[in-house]
């Protein structure tokens, strides 16, 4: 690699900074090639006027950057000093020195703890075609796609369970949507689904007739279960899938970037001595909070825009708000015990603060009803008793076990603790020293071991009872020692400036009047989940109704870096459209997507931007997403076990229309000679019904 010399502002050993280790003799500020990129699509141009010193000036440069970026440009020059940005003809890395092993950050005590420190390590260099750096919802989805589709894989995830939200973050009671029995997830979304209720069948004493079989038989979902029988069973599917070389404990440490293509990606054991240097074809960010992006310089936003930026009613009224960034939860499993026993743990240290600040409580206000179909306005909950309003306590909203579907194999009740009330609304995990975020989790953990306290001592139970001391903290469950979730909850992350950035307006029925949200001709992948923004200290929370969406592929792609793509939370999306592109489905979609858009990139030898800008290569890559059972497009009644379910989708992406008032296609209604023409359809070859119509017309193109 020639020649180096060390360079650079360095930080203190503790902070954890990016550092630009090394560049080389002559390194310079250059102007890339935009010849093929829209215009505005990114910041690079501005970057002359800050290698010039001219930036402080330039009024008009700086208002166009923010409209574009939703940052300032001086908090970009900022972003870039801090980072030691030095773009040259060679290459250029970033490392971390210090990282936070969330997994070892402790309830009480020291959370300083919890940090690893780097070090000069050995790394083993390893070559793949795809490397996913996460291995939560997204990354498994993704890394399972590409496998798939032959692609050497290389996974690389901070905890000892893969899935994420499914199983180290706890949220094992799923997030869906009313249509998810039948339509709306991928197919290896499905699979997943259907196996979990197959370990549990086993065990059942009984099943239902009129209902999809619910393990934990709560009324937030259709499907909840153990997060460790979700961990086995991923683990599972990736063994089987092959082509996957699984890295646990293990976190992205430091990144070479080449001519906006990310050479080498290095991960430090957090365990170990151990590192690897990955050097991949394409690199797939599917980490938590977005790691990845500024390890490798990638343009991001953080934090909520301003409605002067995105124009949305729910953006912050005045300017960015880079804390704003929606609250995390430590999630906690419960048994539920006898009535005269006695499990509440001990005061947390920091009980009162919480007590009073969250504030603990089961009264919360919904807006419209956008949820669960409750009455807008407040309400009051217990966590036994359904009260009026309501559609259950506390303890059936995320309850995992129902015991009473099961023999001795479950004597008691299970539920998960995933409220409000234990939301961790204080800080955020994105910025600051290691040692700070440390702090805030530990204070996170301390807010939901408080809340907990709470239940089992003060909260209202039901029948004019307060506190429910029978309650029983099953660490087990969740497969750590203080009981808690191994990582918390996450529901934002760090987001790519993207090809395309979903606003507000197009997936609100305040906005869209039709039966579907904004149609993406570059969808890959659906979704339906109300934006739902769980706030941070002085934020109001955001809940309102959306029409069901389709993920774009523009939205998976950064402006700029020509092989990194976008596979988790980190899509391009606003604070406020995150609010409903984070749910388990949507998540999963979006990862697989990811994914057979890289192993798609490999085999056809065209970057990511090339797929999306040409028509005939797009339609080829959204042919294989429904060749692999990924919807484009909302037609609940042709799902991915119907004849036709590729051809009505084809058909719906190519000319899209509104079928009806509602989300259904009709596939056996006879189809009328004007709909056949609309069509594009020969005339005198009517067929006989509208999904014979989309299949005729599929065979001809194909």
């Amino acid at each position: 690699m020639g020649k180096w010399h060390e360079a650079g502002r360095h930080r203190r050993p503790d902070s954890g900074k990016l550092t630009l280790q090394q560049v080389p003799d002559g390194a310079r500020l250059r102007q890339p090639d935009r010849s093929s990129e829209p215009l505005g699509s990114t910041a690079w141009p501005f970057q002359s006027l800050i290698a010039d010193g001219k930036f402080q000036g330039a009024s008009e440069v700086g208002r166009r950057f923010h409209e574009t970026f939703g940052i300032s440009l001086l908090e970009r020059v900022a972003q870039t000093s801090r980072y030691d940005n030095v773009v040259g003809g060679s290459m250029e890395e970033r490392s971390l020195d210090t990282l936070v092993d969330v997994m070892r950050v402790p309830a009480d005590g020291d959370p300083v703890s919890a940090l690893v420190r780097v070090g000069n390590r050995v790394a083993v260099d390893i070559d793949c075609d795809v490397l996913v750096v996460g291995g939560g919802t997204g990354g498994t989805a993704a890394a399972l796609a590409a496998a798939r589709h032959g692609c050497s894989v290389c996974l690389i995830e901070e905890s000892d369970w893969l899935g994420g939200q499914f199983t180290s973050q706890g949220v094992a009671a799923l997030d869906e949507h009313v249509y998810i029995e039948a339509f709306g997830g991928t197919v290896s979304y499905y699979q997943l689904r259907n196996a979990l209720r197959d370990v549990y069948r086993s065990a059942a004493s009984h099943l239902p007739d009129d209902s999809p079989f619910n393990p934990g038989n709560c009324w937030v979902t259709n499907l909840a279960f153990e997060p460790a029988v979700a961990a086995a069973l991923l683990d599972r599917m990736v063994t089987e899938a092959g082509h996957i070389a699984v890295y646990r404990r293990a976190k992205a440490s430091a990144a070479v970037v080449d001519d906006d293509r990310i050479v080498s990606v290095v991960a430090a054991s957090l365990t170990d001595n151990q590192a690897w240097r990955f050097n991949p074809k394409y690199v797939l960010d599917a980490t938590e909070l977005g790691d990845l992006l500024p390890l490798t310089g990638t343009e991001h936003r953080v934090g909520a825009e301003s409605v002067q930026q995105t124009g949305e009613p729910h953006a912050q009224p005045l300017e960015v708000q880079r804390r704003c960034v929606q609250s995390c939860t430590y999630t906690f499993a419960l048994e539920r015990g006898k009535l005269g026993e006695s499990h509440v743990i001990p005061r947390p240290a920091q009980y009162e603060r919480f007590r009073r600040t969250q504030p603990y409580s089961l009264k919360i206000q919904v807006h419209g009803g956008e949820i669960y179909g409750e009455e807008s306005g407040w309400l009051s909950y217990t966590i036994f008793e359904k009260m009026p309003g309501t559609k259950g306590g506390l303890w059936t909203y995320r309850r995992l076990i129902d015991s009473s579907q099961f023999g001795s194999e479950y004597p008691a009740d299970i539920t998960m603790i995933n409220w409000p009330g234990n939301d961790y609304r204080d800080g955020s995990l994105i910025d600051g020293s290691p040692a700070q975020i440390a702090g805030a989790l530990q204070a996170a953990k301390q807010s939901s071991l408080g809340f907990l306290h709470w239940l089992q001592t003060e909260a209202p139970a039901g029948a004019g009872r307060y506190g429910a001391p029978e309650l029983r903290l099953r660490p087990d469950i969740m497969g750590s020692r203080d009981g808690l979730s191994k990582y918390p909850y996450i529901r934002e992350s760090r987001r790519i400036v993207a090809l395309k950035t979903v606003a507000e307006q197009e997936l609100s029925v305040q906005f869209q009047n039709g039966a579907r949200a904004a149609h993406f001709e570059d969808s890959v992948g659906v979704g339906w989940y109300p934006i739902d923004i769980h706030p941070v200290a002085g934020e109001v929370g955001v809940s309102c109704r959306t029409r069901p969406f389709q993920i774009s592929l523009g939205s998976l792609i950064p402006v700029r870096m020509a092989n990194l793509i976008a596979a988790a939370k980190n899509i391009g999306t606003t604070h406020i459209s995150n609010g409903c592109y984070r749910l388990h489905p949507v998540e999963w979609n979006i990862g697989e997507s990811a994914g057979l858009l890289a192993a798609y990139a490999i085999k056809h030898a065209v970057s990511p931007r090339t797929i999306r800008q040409d028509s005939t290569l797009l339609r080829s890559f959204q042919r294989k997403l429904l060749s692999d059972g990924i919807p484009l497009a909302w037609l609940v009644d042709v799902p991915q076990t119907h004849s036709a379910f590729v051809a009505v989708q084809t058909l719906f992406m190519r000319k899209p229309f509104e079928t009806s008032a509602d989300l259904s296609f009709k596939p056996d209604q006879p189809l009328s000679v004007e709909e056949w023409k609309s069509w594009g359809g020969e005339p005198g070859s009517l067929p006989a019904s509208r999904a014979m119509g989309a299949q005729q017309l599929d065979a001809s193109v194909e």
